[in-house]
């Protein structure tokens, strides 16, 4: 059996990025590229997750794409592209589309619209939350929270949450109404500067009710532990 992974990159870097500008101030324009590589016991089981923006202090244009790939070709993957709005100092809503795309028979290709709204809730967790709607009625919602813990001011550990649910029955791609999967992970990293930084990590996947079923019939692991290691970086 293959392992699996699945990685993920923090959301808006709210600490690290300029605030939204005072009333009357100029508004500017920024970009940012942020990107995460890892591999998993020198297999060539691997996964990327990566995201950008450009934009000004209330309005950007977003990019996220996230995928797997094995011996050395693309075995799925999740592309976003979002117009991001500020509504406050600490939240920002989200309107865009959503792209599954798969390799071969790991399932079949879907397209979504995509509502959401993401930011820094209280205690300093980066949240975000997003509503797709698809083709034939389906819908789909994923919750994601993330809190770092600074040891230093240079070593970092990364607690990261996140659970998807469904609508309808997609059996096609192995996924069933209600709750999915969900996953919980923890990276330590070294940030050698701020825009790079190599890390190490344990990740635990779980699937549930007829999503997990289906995983039993199909012989593929319900709940799974996958250790972490990769780079971080951003410019």
């Amino acid at each position: 059996m293959k392992p699996k992974i699945l990685i993920a990159g923090a959301l808006a870097m709210a600490t690290a990025l300029p605030a939204l500008a005072a009333e009357g101030d100029p508004v500017y324009n920024y970009t940012l590229i942020e990107a995460d590589i890892a591999e998993i016991d020198d297999t060539t089981v691997g996964a990327f997750d990566a995201q950008g923006w450009v934009g000004g202090d209330y309005n950007r244009f977003w990019w996220k794409t996230e995928g797997e790939f094995a011996d050395g070709s693309l075995e799925e993957a999740e592309t976003e592209v979002l117009w991001n709005h500020a509504v406050s100092s600490f939240f920002d809503t989200l309107l865009g589309a959503k792209f599954d795309t798969y390799n071969g028979d790991e399932g079949k290709d879907r397209q979504w619209l995509a509502l959401g709204i993401q930011g820094l809730a209280p205690y300093w967790f980066e949240t975000d939350l997003t509503f797709y709607i698809g083709d034939e009625g389906r819908t789909a919602l994923s919750g994601e929270a993330e809190y770092e813990l600074l040891f230093t001011q240079r070593l970092v550990l990364q607690s990261r949450a996140e659970l998807t649910a469904y609508g309808k029955d997609d059996e096609d791609n192995g996924m069933y109404s209600g709750f999915t999967n969900g996953a919980l992970g923890f990276r330590l990293r070294y940030e050698f500067s701020r825009q790079f930084a190599p890390y190490a990590g344990v990740e635990w996947t779980t699937a549930f009710g007829d999503t997990a079923d289906a995983a039993e019939d199909e012989g593929e692991p319900v709940t799974d532990t996958h250790y972490l290691a990769g780079v971080k970086f951003w410019f």
